[in-house]
């Protein structure tokens, strides 16, 4: 497993019931997490002196309960900033598990010793985009939400990246693609995000099952002549490690060459050692 464990603003504290005790900053969060199905004493006095907690309704859906939390407040990873606001469906803004692959692939741009272009779909509050940045990346960020990409922007201001060379675009990723195709743009490296379930400003389905292979095959139109990294995200029970290097494999590597790994990615729980695994990434390097 992968694990984000470079985190210093972020941490789980325990797990409990259905549900996570997090510390985001100066702030503790309680949120449902579907994985966590044992029950364990909550000892850890956060459970009692939270700030925030979302209590799931058994309609779908939920609501949050809050105990003295700032409508939006900050927290740090390396020398990004991100700002956090609690909304609709328990998330805040931010997926801190992600860092792990923010940290692989910074690390492959920084050595690459030539100008990488970045495309980043679903790409959300930008965490991907603002790590491919810092480290030196042209990027193309692309989600079909305009208010989630105000929102990457405000983040890319707070981690002094506002004249980083972004490519800001609020649009539908299959169509963006499609015409990327149709203009001749390459790039280097891809990664990608996709909801289980979404629609695109003008009402297209995506699902995820249907989708993500078709979607893949697709984007390798666009790759360059040497990618240097693709990368893809789950949080889809359905699509295990094992059939993200099927995917991989399959639609890349016939095309490429290179060699592709993936694995679940998790976050370690300060109280007791384990780690909270938090879905799969499948993660392909191009040949040197």
């Amino acid at each position: 497993m992968w694990i984000a464990n470079n985190w210093k603003d972020y941490e789980v504290i325990d797990t409990s019931s259905g549900e996570k005790l997090e510390r985001w900053g100066d702030y503790i969060l309680v949120r449902p997490d579907p994985q966590v199905i044992w029950n364990t004493p909550k000892t850890q006095k956060g459970w009692k002196k939270k700030n925030g907690h979302y209590h799931r309704s058994a309609k779908g859906g939920g609501e949050w309960q809050f105990f003295n939390l700032p409508e939006e407040w900050s927290i740090h990873y390396r020398e990004l900033t991100f700002n956090l606001k609690p909304f609709s469906f328990k998330h805040t803004g931010l997926f801190p598990e992600q860092a792990v692959n923010w940290d692989w692939f910074s690390e492959l741009i920084r050595n690459a010793g030539r100008p990488i272009k970045v495309l980043n779909l679903f790409a959300y509050t930008g965490g991907a985009t603002l790590s491919a940045a810092a480290a030196g990346a042209q990027v193309t960020h692309v989600d079909a939400s305009k208010g989630m990409v105000a929102w990457a922007k405000e983040n890319a201001v707070s981690s002094g990246l506002k004249d980083a060379p972004i490519r800001w675009l609020v649009d539908d990723c299959v169509k963006f693609v499609e015409r990327e195709i149709r203009r001749g743009n390459k790039y280097d490296a891809i990664i990608m995000d996709p909801p289980s379930y979404g629609r695109g400003p003008k009402g297209e389905i995506w699902k995820i099952e249907e989708s993500i292979f078709p979607f893949i095959e697709l984007t390798t139109q666009i790759l360059s002549d040497k990618p240097l990294f693709f990368l893809v995200n789950s949080y889809t029970t359905g699509l295990q490690p094992a059939v993200l290097t099927y995917m991989i494999e399959t639609a890349i590597c016939s095309h490429f060459g290179g060699h592709v790994e993936a694995s679940e990615i998790g976050l370690p729980v300060s109280s007791n050692g384990l780690v909270l695994p938090c879905g799969a990434s499948g993660r392909w390097i191009g040949d040197k």
